[in-house]
């Protein structure tokens, strides 16, 4: 290598730190629940410290049960967020409140949210015959208290007959701190994590679509049991859903996510902040399945779905699902919409399922192995510039206003995803760059991942 590129590469170590997970044993659970509207969203950003879980001020926002990570005064345990319980609803609200009675009995306490403004309620009192059925631990949050009379209305909780209310404000923190050391105390201390403890854990996988197309349904399907609320209305999902699903004799963390709408904007109160968690959640997953509605032509959401994944960096497996109603004339339509739309994603694998009955989503797992495989290959030096200088040698670059740019070297800073960088002797016009990627898949395989190409300029010294 000539000396110009001496120094160059020390500002290129770390192109891609996705903050891989470090698991730290198991913790404690602690399920959130109450009627609908009480705050207890609220009271789980607060509690989480920042605002994840999607909050308004309309009954039903929160569908499913919802895990997040929390820490107080040194200790971990987890916070499942539910929808509203209410006793005697009907259809998809009835689903709801089942998820909710699913999270108390996996959880190991309840923090079990009542409004003090409004007073106990029927609703409320139905809910505590279940808490005690249940036997598990249970402190009494008395939300929205932000003065003395609100105290005051709180102590009329008593009469639930679960202890004292702990008066709080989830919106303006007040009595949170003393109301983490009721939980704490009511939680079981955490098991030791045990020495040599892998880092990484479970492949996280985040199922993305537009709106009712089944991604809940297979998320439901992988679990084998329902998992979250699914209903034929577009938008059921609402807050991304992490589950550990044991599925072809491993652990995967998937996340169900809301469907992306057509432009972000277009969204408005809780559907504009569950479309950034669905943004949020293909950052943190590795992969991201893309379940299309194969009975329907491509949209212009599921394009600019893929160009999300694809600006994320992420693995992508595209999953045609409904396959059972596509007959012999859609399917003919189909290659043509992926030779036309999908033709920027050509590398990515694809599956033919139907989420509804489980056909074929155990071709899933083979999919996301070789995603997550090439997401991860790395091409040693000597190994890259032997297929740059023969690429070179072979197809120089055009000549453009009488220069000709050329690859001096080149060198691989990271992966998942892999990501190149370039040492040129002048600016490579983009469909040269396309074409050396085109080249690298072609060699070196890179199934199922992004490629990102960085170019560096060799400057001209001064004489």
């Amino acid at each position: 290598m000539s000396d110009d590129y001496k120094g160059d590469f020390t500002d290129l170590n770390d192109f891609g730190d996705f903050g891989e997970d470090v698991p730290r044993g198991p913790v404690p659970v602690l399920a959130v629940v109450g009627r609908p509207n009480v705050g207890k969203s609220s009271l789980v950003n607060r509690i989480i410290g920042r605002r994840e879980a999607v909050v308004e001020d309309v009954p039903g926002v929160t569908r499913d049960r919802v895990s997040y990570d929390a820490e107080w005064n040194g200790r971990a345990f987890t916070v499942v967020d539910t929808g509203g319980w209410d006793l005697d609803a009907k259809g998809m609200a009835a689903r709801i409140a089942q998820q909710a009675e699913i999270a108390i009995s996996l959880a190991d306490a309840v923090l079990f949210v009542v409004d003090a403004k409004v007073g106990i309620t029927d609703a409320d009192e139905g809910v505590v015959r279940v808490l005690r059925k249940s036997g598990k631990p249970v402190v009494l949050a008395a939300n929205k208290v932000d003065d003395e009379r609100g105290e005051a209305e709180a102590l009329l909780l008593w009469n639930l007959g679960l202890g004292e209310p702990m008066p709080i404000s989830a919106m303006h923190g007040r009595g949170t701190g003393d109301l983490l050391d009721a939980v704490l105390k009511a939680l079981p201390e955490p098991p030791p994590v045990l020495e040599g403890n892998p880092l990484g854990g479970p492949r996280r996988i985040a199922l993305v679509g537009r709106p009712n197309v089944g991604k809940s349904s297979l998320l439901n399907k992988l679990a084998r049991e329902e998992r979250v609320v699914v209903d034929n209305v577009a938008g059921t999902t609402v807050d991304p859903v992490d589950e550990l699903i044991d599925f072809g004799g491993r652990t995967w963390r998937f996340i169900d996510t809301a469907g992306i709408r057509k432009r972000v904007k277009e969204a408005s109160g809780h559907e504009y902040y569950a479309s950034l968690r669905t943004t949020t959640a293909i950052d943190r997953a590795e992969v991201a399945v893309l379940v299309l509605d194969a009975s329907q032509p491509l949209a212009e959401q599921d394009v600019r779905i893929l160009q999300t994944v694809r600006e994320a960096g992420r693995a992508l497996v595209i999953a045609f699902n409904k396959w059972d109603l596509v007959d012999e004339e859609r399917r003919h339509f189909i290659e043509r919409e992926i030779e036309r739309d999908l033709v920027q994603v050509q590398w990515a694998p694809r599956i033919n399922i139907t989420a509804r009955t489980g056909w074929h989503i155990d071709r899933l797992v083979p999919a996301l192995d070789k995603a997550l495989e090439g997401w991860e290959t790395r091409v040693g030096t000597g190994a890259l510039n032997t297929f740059l200088g023969r690429l070179v040698a072979e197809h120089p670059h055009p000549v453009r206003s009488g220069k000709q740019p050329k690859v001096l070297f080149g060198t691989q800073v990271s992966a998942a995803p892999p990501t190149f960088v370039l040492f040129t002797s002048g600016k490579l016009d983009a469909s040269y760059e396309r074409f050396i990627e085109r080249r690298l898949r072609e060699t070196f395989g890179f199934v199922g991942t992004p490629i990102v190409l960085e170019q560096r300029v060799r400057e001209k010294r001064r004489r």
